[in-house]
């Protein structure tokens, strides 16, 4: 049980001594709502009841005499914890994968639009690791938010800038190689930034964008894909190897994903279906 010694004399003061309250500038009465505390005849000392069972009713008391206005209680817990030998558990502090570099960075062009009025407007892309027997295997990709068609990919087994300059060359060629003026958004990851994928981009006429340092909402189209890539598939298989992994994988994107799966923003129909029936139907329209 929780004595009435809890509050410290120099702070509450003691009947003995003919003290008032530091904090009320009252007589002692006017703490008869807080429970277990009367008057005593000799100064208070601090309480000597078992470390575990006192936070419980220190915290109890604490809670209570905050109701009743009584402030000052604060200090009590941590000395018992301290006393204890006992840590508060501090919240992690979010971490982000990406740090603002030196490197300068492209504009946002995007600014989370992550719509297109026809092909070749606006692509983004993102790059991923996936786990194998033989290691990791890095996955790039370049999407068409028009359709959502994932236009080009890279795979391999480092994390560098040639990966993102072959994905962005397939997703060109694949579109015949003329894509002046078509905007690509990404994070700022370091192979976006570097020498290498700008020279890319000026090669093609294509305008890069990117988002913020360490805010995976600014490219949710790329991170979303990725999701339904590793959750339809990659987590749903076991790759023995890089080559395995990059067979399987470039196979899924080409005969599923572009061509027989169903998605949302083309109105339940696959990326390829839905551009070739809006081609038609924009074409009868200018008839």
């Amino acid at each position: 049980m929780m004595c009435r010694t809890r509050w410290p004399a120099g702070r509450w003061g003691c009947p003995s001594h003919g003290s008032t309250s530091g904090v009320t500038g009252r007589q002692p009465a006017a703490m008869t709502g807080v429970p277990g505390w009367r008057p005593r005849s000799r100064r208070c000392s601090p309480t000597r009841a078992a470390p575990t069972a006192a936070l419980a009713s220190a915290s109890r008391h604490r809670h209570r005499a905050t109701r009743a206005g009584l402030a000052g209680l604060g200090h009590t817990i941590p000395q018992l914890m301290a006393t204890s030998g006992l840590t508060a558990r501090a919240r992690r502090r979010r971490r982000s994968l990406t740090r603002q570099g030196t490197r300068p960075a492209a504009p946002d062009l995007v600014k989370r639009v992550f719509t297109a009025p026809a092909p070749d407007r606006v692509w983004c892309g993102d790059m991923t690791e996936i786990r194998t027997d033989e290691g990791k295997l890095y996955l790039a990709t370049v999407i068409d938010l028009y359709s959502r068609r994932i236009l080009g990919y890279a795979m391999g087994a480092h994390h560098d800038a040639g990966l993102v300059v072959a994905a962005l060359n397939m997703a060109a060629v694949s579109r015949g190689g003329s894509v002046e003026g078509v905007i690509f958004h990404s994070d700022r990851g370091a192979e976006y930034s570097s020498a290498d994928f700008p020279r890319a981009c000026t090669r093609w006429k294509v305008r890069q964008s990117m988002g913020r340092v360490g805010s995976c909402f600014d490219n949710a189209v790329a991170e979303a894909t990725f999701s339904t890539i590793k959750v339809e598939y990659v987590h749903r298989s076991h790759f023995r190897t890089r080559t395995e992994a990059r067979l399987k994988i470039a196979t899924w994107i080409t005969d599923f994903y572009n061509r027989r799966r169903r998605h949302s923003v083309c109105d339940w129909r696959s990326p390829i279906d839905y551009e070739r029936s809006e081609a038609c139907a924009m074409e009868a329209r200018a008839a």
